[in-house]
């Protein structure tokens, strides 16, 4: 009896959602105090756990960024992401803005594990060049 009240009250909370929330903020939630906008936030740790995920260190993106070589200690790092409201983040496997390239639109992406770059890779400490742009 008791393990069939557990099923059911972990089918209930699975249908809800909960535990399934990133701790990544949203992409609304990409303002800081002050006001100014933030196009987006890469985050060098990640997890099996959503609500573990965009955690570690945080590079700040503002709107327009144009970079084709990482700042230093980030290339090849970025395990999470976050896009602000109308903007898009534009990201490169290889320095120079070459390689493979994907476009990320507003929202989380808290493990970019979980996003295929070809055939057998992932996205997850790949990103060595990006371009962000806001509306």
């Amino acid at each position: 009896m008791a393990s069939a009240l557990l099923v059911t009250l972990v089918a209930a909370v699975a249908m809800l959602g909960w535990g399934v929330q990133a701790q990544c903020p949203t992409a609304a939630d990409l303002r800081p105090a002050n006001g100014t906008r933030v196009c987006a936030q890469l985050y060098t740790d990640d997890s099996p756990y959503y609500d573990q995920c965009c955690a570690g260190d945080v590079l700040v993106v503002p709107p327009d960024s144009d970079v084709p070589y990482m700042p230093r200690g980030w290339p090849g790092r970025t395990s999470s992401l976050v896009v602000g409201t109308k903007c898009e983040l534009t990201v490169w496997s290889k320095s120079g803005k070459r390689g493979n390239s994907r476009n990320f639109k507003a929202g989380a992406v808290p493990r970019l594990e979980e996003v295929r770059r070809g055939l057998f890779r992932n996205w997850n400490n790949a990103i060595k060049a990006y371009y962000c742009i806001c509306k």
